[in-house]
């Protein structure tokens, strides 16, 4: 399995694959590779490492008999999953694309204060910079265990870090 790291740091490790064009087979990949990935960064045999998901649950990962975090993220030709030894932890990865709509969309889920920055930038940068702040609050809620939903002002305490990914994707971390 190949997987790169994308980020490390405070005991989280962010890591991406090329993700094949069947979601199914997506997860099956990101799985492995998060187990490949542990094992590797955490130098203990990658037979004690499990993933585990429920419907309607974040997943973790069962490290040595130990619970870690973990947060997964698909978008169309790459997947992200990132680990968090020490608690939650959310990821989202989305590929920049210009929408349409974009002002309603960003007033309803990200709130006025983004809309009112994002309108005041260049039409041009407004594509990234909308998909940044999406993924932004996608990965807060993740970490704190939220689902998507319209905006509201609950403050959501985790850091947050913007991943390098390759063009034409954005992504961010929350722990």
């Amino acid at each position: 399995m190949s997987f790169s790291i994308v980020w490390s740091g405070d005991g989280v490790l962010a890591i991406a694959i090329a993700a094949p064009p069947s979601r199914v087979e997506a997860r099956a990949r990101v799985r492995q590779a998060v187990r490949e990935a542990a094992a590797q960064w955490l130098s203990i045999d990658i037979d004690s490492i499990s993933v585990k998901s429920s419907p309607g649950q974040a997943p973790s990962v069962m490290l040595a008999g130990r619970t870690a975090g973990l947060s997964i993220s698909h978008e169309e030709g790459l997947s992200l999953a990132a680990i968090h030894l020490h608690g939650k932890v959310g990821i989202d990865v989305m590929r920049v694309v210009a929408i349409p709509d974009w002002e309603i969309v960003a007033r309803d889920y990200l709130g006025l204060q983004v809309t009112s920055q994002l309108a005041a930038m260049p039409a041009a940068e407004r594509p990234r910079a909308m998909a940044q702040a999406w993924t932004a609050r996608e990965a807060a809620l993740k970490c704190a265990g939220l689902q998507l939903a319209e905006w509201t002002d609950a403050i959501i305490d985790c850091r947050l870090q913007a991943l390098p990914v390759q063009r034409p994707y954005v992504a961010t971390l929350a722990y």
